[in-house]
């Protein structure tokens, strides 16, 4: 988890937007014969960073326990190691249905019903 001005510039740099958003996903890039502390072994997915000021903030926003929206956008970022993407309908529809599935298994509300 990293505060806003981590998470701002972590997605400045990486995705040249400037302003912190509430999750990045960053894929393991290993190379090859790196050794790895005791105990990690492979696969590594990669990293998720949580901008913890912007998920407490939506989840006020949106009426939602911050924990159920720490577990969304954990997900989130999961499918985004596992290479899925939202840069379209189709894709979003796909992801977004996973994120629901997965979510209900936990007992976690639908993340994207707009709340009365």
């Amino acid at each position: 988890m990293v505060g806003e001005d981590e998470g701002r510039a972590l997605n400045r740099h990486y995705r040249g937007k400037d302003y912190a958003t509430n999750v990045l996903s960053f894929p393991a890039d290993l190379a090859e014969g790196v050794k790895l502390p005791k105990g990690v072994t492979l696969p590594l997915m990669g990293d998720i960073v949580l901008c913890a000021p912007v998920v407490a903030r939506e989840a006020a926003e949106q009426g939602k326990p911050a924990a159920h929206h720490y577990a969304h956008l954990t997900v989130h970022g999961a499918l985004h190691l596992l290479g899925m993407d939202h840069q379209d309908d189709r894709e979003a529809e796909c992801m977004e249905r996973l994120e629901r599935e997965i979510l209900a298994e936990l007992g976690i509300e639908d993340p994207y019903r707009i709340q009365d």
